[in-house]
């Protein structure tokens, strides 16, 4: 059922706006893009990593690594908008202006288009770009989906907006047919617990200065560690693990002596799977390629070499030894960490 009519309030024009005045703003609430990382189901960012840049903690080591993937999506939002409208036939528009709720006054929205439907309602259409394997994101078991990132997104906007639908048009190559078109209808409960959930984060982490636990995917998880940390410094003091931190060494211990064991298991299949490829590499001789029929089943085999250009650590010393300019210029160090745990010395005894 519809609820109360509202409409949204104007934060900022955002026509003439400079990107730092414009992040600036954004750290003023919660927008589209960041409720994904709240719920912590964002690929990009984790909880943390958003209250850190709502307070202003900026990392300790500035890196961008998908710059050129952000900036491919920047320049191509009009193209796909362009074929959105094509395809569909709506009138598609812009407005350029920073929103919030007029209740829920941290909740923020900068929709990327307005859409005007044949009925006088108006939609909002978001643009989106990926690479051609990433494309079956948006699909699931077969069935048509939005990524959940995305329909938080968009379901985020419908809130602030007071808006009914969004359509989410996606270019995956580089024809007009490469497009994704995806929509989705309000839903009043998912918006209940998207407020509450955004209000908590808002009003618990951001406004009380507490940084929210880390609960996301484990690369995830360390990437922002990295980042906001910056490099370990080995002379400074031993840390003692409180209680609940302790009993997460503990479970790690059982799954090291766990992942141990499938190792083994797995080292003991690859050798009996090296066995077999042998016996059948032998029976091949030169060729590199070979069949055979089974029963119903008809196999296929080939054995072809591949090349790729590398240097072996020989060659990098030669390299130093005789090149040190070159060396210097194009070897760059890679820095690594083992996390390791092992029982004290003491209890052991």
């Amino acid at each position: 059922m519809p609820r109360e009519a509202y409409s949204p309030c104007v934060l900022v024009d955002t026509a003439d706006l400079p990107e730092a005045e414009w992040l600036e703003w954004r750290r003023k609430g919660i927008g589209g893009s960041d409720a994904a990382a709240i719920f912590g189901i964002s690929p990009f960012a984790t909880a943390r990593d958003l209250y850190y840049d709502k307070v202003g903690i900026l990392p300790c080591e500035e890196t961008d690594e998908n710059w050129v993937q952000k900036q491919v999506g920047h320049l191509l939002e009009d193209l796909v908008a362009q074929i959105f409208a094509k395809k569909t036939g709506f009138k598609i528009y812009q407005v350029k202006k920073m929103f919030h709720h007029p209740k829920h006054t941290f909740m923020l929205a900068d929709v990327d288009y307005f859409v005007e439907l044949p009925d006088g309602t108006t939609a909002i259409l978001e643009i989106k770009t990926t690479n051609y394997n990433a494309r079956d994101h948006w699909w699931r078991d077969g069935q048509e989906v939005v990524p959940v990132n995305y329909e938080t997104q968009g379901r985020h906007y419908m809130c602030v907006m007071n808006v009914d639908q969004v359509f989410y048009c996606c270019l995956y190559g580089n024809s007009f047919e490469e497009v994704i078109i995806r929509s989705l209808k309000r839903d009043y409960d998912y918006e209940d617990e998207l407020i509450m959930v955004e209000e908590d984060f808002w009003v618990n982490n951001v406004l009380k200065k507490v940084e929210p636990p880390y609960t996301e995917d484990g690369e995830l998880i360390l990437e922002s560690i990295r980042r906001h940390f910056g490099a370990v410094d080995t002379d400074a003091p031993t840390v003692t693990l409180s209680l609940p931190l302790a009993s997460c060494i503990l479970r790690f211990t059982e799954l090291q002596a766990q992942k141990k064991a499938a190792d083994a298991e797995a080292n003991r299949l690859k050798k009996e799977m090296d066995r077999l490829q042998g016996m059948v590499l032998a029976e091949m001789g030169k060729s590199s390629s070979a069949e055979c029929t089974v029963g119903a089943e008809k196999f296929a085999v080939t054995y072809k070499p591949s090349s790729r250009p590398a240097i072996s650590k020989e060659g990098l010393l030669r390299l130093q030894v005789r090149h040190p300019d070159i060396y210097n210029e194009y070897v760059t160090p890679v820095v690594s960490h083992r996390f390791y745990v092992k029982k004290s010395l003491e209890e052991a005894a």
